[in-house]
């Protein structure tokens, strides 16, 4: 029988694991659609944390101002990025690609230790202030608001890819750019797009959770494993797969937490992550 303990620890693990699949859902839609491994996806995130910190701490903009916000830099850095970097070591070995983004992510996070130093930093915790409590399981309000919206986002971004015309072109770039070009769509724009889409991604996720979690320029490092791991277990390029894979691995994490013990959880992840790919080295809802 759960205890309401047990319960509220399951229903955190949910809320987290939202927020692990709306991040991780961008990774999947580049890795899936143009074979290309972002090893500064972590840090885009990191990066949105700390927009929201300054929007914060300079402007007084809470969160309702930082998502938005924070997913519209970020998504520009995504078209950047894309066009001063991708698309040139695309052209080149699987080595550059992972070269590339590893130095981009680098970059990235020395410059945050640059600027802001190696300080953790937080938001205010009245900043989405409250707790609610259903029958003795509580749930802080900042959890509540990031695993809902991530949640929306998350399956906003798969009906996107699935039931509209940008999504169709998209695809089909994924699928055979060459035949696709053919057809009158440019692959360059669309995987401009892709990228915007899983940077804004990012932004909206790092505001998120910057609500209840520590930053720190080295963040970005723990939340890119988190990120492959997810792509890795719910399925390359499968959004749903990456929702269903985040929802477990933040189950698990908050579960393993509460019964062993904070330092072996992700022993206890990683563990179960690789007995399914083992078993299905596909992912859970990957094409075999």
């Amino acid at each position: 029988m759960l205890t309401a303990t047990v319960l509220q620890v399951i229903i955190g693990g949910l809320l987290l694991g939202a927020v692990y699949a709306l991040f991780a859902s961008g990774l999947t839609l580049i890795w899936g659609m143009m074979n290309v491994i972002n090893f500064a996806h972590g840090d885009f995130v990191m990066l949105a944390m700390y927009v929201a910190f300054v929007l914060w701490s300079a402007l007084g903009i809470g969160p309702a101002g930082a998502v938005p916000i924070a997913a519209i830099v970020l998504a520009t850095l995504g078209v950047i990025v894309y066009f001063a970097l991708v698309r040139h070591v695309m052209k080149g070995p699987m080595l550059a690609q992972i070269l590339g983004t590893f130095g981009l992510a680098l970059f990235i996070r020395y410059g945050v230790f640059w600027y802001f130093g190696a300080d953790f930093r937080s938001l205010p915790d009245t900043l989405v202030g409250g707790t609610f409590d259903w029958g003795g399981v509580r749930v802080p309000a900042s959890r509540l608001l990031a695993g809902g919206i991530a949640i929306l986002v998350t399956a906003g971004l798969h009906l996107l890819l699935t039931g509209t015309a940008l999504g169709s072109r998209i695809l089909a770039v994924a699928e055979d750019a060459m035949a696709a070009q053919l057809m009158g769509i440019r692959p360059q724009r669309m995987q401009a797009v892709a990228w915007a889409l899983a940077a804004g991604a990012t932004g909206i996720a790092g505001a998120l959770i910057a609500t209840f979690f520590y930053i720190s320029p080295t963040v970005g490092e723990s939340l890119a494993i988190v990120a492959f791991v997810t792509v890795s277990l719910g399925g390359f390029g499968s959004v749903p797969g990456a929702l269903l894979a985040g929802l477990l691995i933040g189950v698990i994490e908050s579960l393993s937490a509460f019964y062993i013990g904070a330092v072996y959880k992700d022993v206890v992840t990683y563990s179960l992550f690789v007995l399914v790919l083992w078993t299905r080295p596909q992912g859970l809802l990957g094409r075999a």
